[in-house]
């Protein structure tokens, strides 16, 4: 297991991670620096408690945003095979409700012979 130093918000933290994912934990630090530097920005001022906080919040947020959008995707990817299963149902019921009909006809014929 690797160990890494990120810095965030000028502190330095040591992090463990899977040998190979070194990069991937740089990345994901700098994109927590890079929020909590758009929060700062706003101007407001604020302990580095609330603004671990407020980061946190961001990022919950555009992964709840994420994961509705995937779902949505996902829901678009089967629609197509529910509309074909509705369709072969509806044809089913058509099927069925032609051949009633036929047995409806022959017992109205069988009725009308003397």
């Amino acid at each position: 297991m690797a160990q890494v130093s990120v810095r965030i918000n000028g502190y330095s933290y040591t992090v463990g991670c899977e040998d190979g994912q070194e990069p991937h934990l740089f990345a994901m630090a700098a994109d927590v620096e890079s929020r909590m530097d758009s929060i700062k920005a706003l101007g407001t001022s604020t302990s580095e408690q609330r603004l671990l906080v407020l980061t946190a919040l961001l990022l919950a947020d555009e992964l709840h945003d994420t994961r509705v959008e995937l779902e949505q995707q996902r829901a678009l990817l089967t629609k197509p095979s529910r509309v074909r299963a509705e369709a072969k149902a509806e044809a089913e019921q058509q099927r069925r409700a032609a051949k009633l009909a036929e047995q409806a006809e022959q017992i109205a014929n069988l009725m009308e012979q003397p």
